[in-house]
């Protein structure tokens, strides 16, 4: 039974955080540089963007994490250090001022950096912030996940406990992601962390899994960013017997696993740039689980129908539109949609076509700040969600000077 608790990175028994700034931003309110850090061992995994311009902090996270083994997690926010051609210089070097300062090995380090693209990236603020990141580390999970932000109007944090055997364990996480959301493999950057006793194929199976029906169905914008990057780290110090096979003990891992990458979905497509609205679609009645996806990804993705949500249009045509070009095998006729939000349910679409209802009570309901898109496609057992919002324009805004 899973239960929600506080800590986010730090709730596992033996993981420590921090966030400090240390001068790539211009800002000095902001942090932007964070650790995450367990002294046992711990088993990693990852999972990374599929876009073929890269950060070079991926390739040597990658290098670096190829024995499933990682002692600590160190992100920069201000600068992705990517397309710079000392970019895997900058970052096998960042790796190595962490396990200097933790006494570990370099290679046990999982790096990451976000930030503007094809900026030089210095490495003396970096060399600079380390100490007192080190020394200041504890149950800072707020403090590391204000450090990897950037455009994030909100941090994003999460954690649970749940069992396994007769052991209490904990996992939780912390993400960043606001903008270039539309992920291929993972998402943004979340780090995750667990007590449970896990082996490194079993939490990478785990991981790659999971993100099919978590971060892989997350969409702002429909750009897919250059560092993405998902990794958890699982120390073992729960006292479990350590998991590695399929069974009751795995299952158990991968529902709380599933709890917190859901959540920091939520909280991700909820707080996209210029975002007033989150977006949860629904559908059910696919012919299969993956033509549900197609569809609830296609809604979600479409322009004019999050513009339609950010005016609190109940425009459900630019729905069955997007169902129709997703390319997904579905009948029209028999696509019935609703939406629905705190303020209640209305139906405006049944069976492919439009049905009569109340456009105040529609807008009512759009008003709000959660709004869910129902779709039933009434042609199979295959069901999917997707996360989104709307579409704003602060969205330009942000954008339009973002790197000046």
């Amino acid at each position: 039974m899973l239960k929600q608790v506080q800590g986010g990175v730090c709730a596992a028994k033996g993981f420590t955080a921090n966030g400090v700034h240390c001068g790539i931003r211009k800002n000095k309110t902001k942090r932007d540089l964070a650790l995450i850090y367990t002294k046992a061992p711990a088993t990693a995994a990852a999972v990374y963007t599929q876009n073929l311009v890269k950060g070079a902090p991926l390739t040597v996270t990658k290098n670096n994490i190829a024995n499933g083994m990682a002692h600590a997690v160190i992100c920069n926010s201000g600068n992705a250090n990517t397309c710079n051609a000392n970019g895997i210089e900058i970052a096998e070097k960042t790796c190595e001022l962490v396990a200097k300062a933790l006494h570990i090995s370099a290679t046990d380090v999982v790096v990451a950096s976000t930030g503007v693209i094809g900026q030089p990236l210095d490495i003396t603020p970096i060399a600079n912030g380390i100490p007192s990141l080190v020394d200041g580390l504890g149950a800072h999970s707020d403090l590391a996940c204000e450090g990897i932000m950037t455009t994030d109007t909100k941090p994003k944090e999460i954690a649970f406990e749940f069992t396994v055997g007769e052991k209490t364990c904990r996992i939780g996480g912390i993400a960043k992601g606001s903008g270039m959301i539309h992920p291929n493999m993972a998402t943004m950057l979340v780090f995750v962390t667990t007590d449970c006793k896990i082996s490194s194929a079993m939490l990478q199976k785990a991981l790659s899994e999971d993100v099919k029906t978590s971060f892989n169905m997350v969409s702002v914008d429909g750009d897919t960013s250059t560092n993405d990057m998902l990794s958890i780290l699982a120390n073992g110090e729960a006292g479990n017997e350590e998991i590695t096979e399929d069974g009751e003990a795995f299952t158990a891992f991968c529902e709380a696993l599933h709890a917190v990458t859901v959540d920091l979905c939520r909280k991700i497509a909820g707080d996209g740039e210029g975002a007033t609205k989150l977006l949860e679609c629904k559908v059910d009645g696919a012919k299969t689980e993956d033509a549900a996806k197609v569809v609830a990804k296609s809604v979600i993705c479409s322009s004019l129908f999050k513009a339609a949500m950010f005016g609190a249009d109940a425009n459900w045509g630019r729905v069955l539109c997007a169902i129709g070009y997703s390319g997904a095998d579905v009948d029209v006729n028999k696509v019935d949609v609703s939406f629905r939000s705190v303020k209640g349910e209305i139906c405006v679409c049944k069976m492919g076509a439009g049905v009569p209802f109340s456009e105040e009570q529609a807008k009512d309901i759009l008003l709000q700040s959660e709004i869910e898109v129902l779709i039933s496609l009434n042609d199979g057992e295959g069901k999917a969600t997707a996360w989104g919002c709307d579409l704003t324009y602060d969205y330009v805004k942000i954008n339009g000077d973002y790197r000046t």
